[in-house]
């Protein structure tokens, strides 16, 4: 296996241990490909997703971490549809900068609290 995607592996299970999402408080999970940045909020307990964003089907405006704050502005609008007002983030074993940090700034712009 790739060193540098085992070690992410690692820091995702490491960050999992102590995170967990629930109906009322879901976990807003992030995947960020070389092109694309997608997140998801999820249940947890039920193990069910209740909503998902990302910027496949957006106009490519900007560079990736403009892209980034408009995927998080998304998955706000969708989250106050389903009366979601906090959540718990998980960067998914990324460091907490560039495009995972702009998307959790654009959530957090769109009224989503963590």
């Amino acid at each position: 296996m790739d060193n540098k995607l085992y070690n992410r592996t690692r820091i995702h299970y490491r960050i999992r241990k102590k995170i967990n999402g629930t109906a009322s408080k879901p976990r807003l999970s992030v995947f960020r490909s070389n092109k694309e940045i997608y997140c998801q909020l999820i249940d947890d307990v039920n193990g069910v997703t209740l909503a998902s964003a990302s910027s496949k089907g957006m106009p490519k405006n900007g560079n990736k971490v403009a892209q980034s704050m408009e995927v998080g502005k998304v998955i706000a609008e969708k989250a106050r549809a389903l009366k979601i007002e906090a959540v718990v983030f998980d960067r998914g074993g990324y460091l907490y900068h560039g495009r995972v940090k702009s998307l959790a700034d654009g959530a957090r712009e769109g009224g989503l609290k963590f």
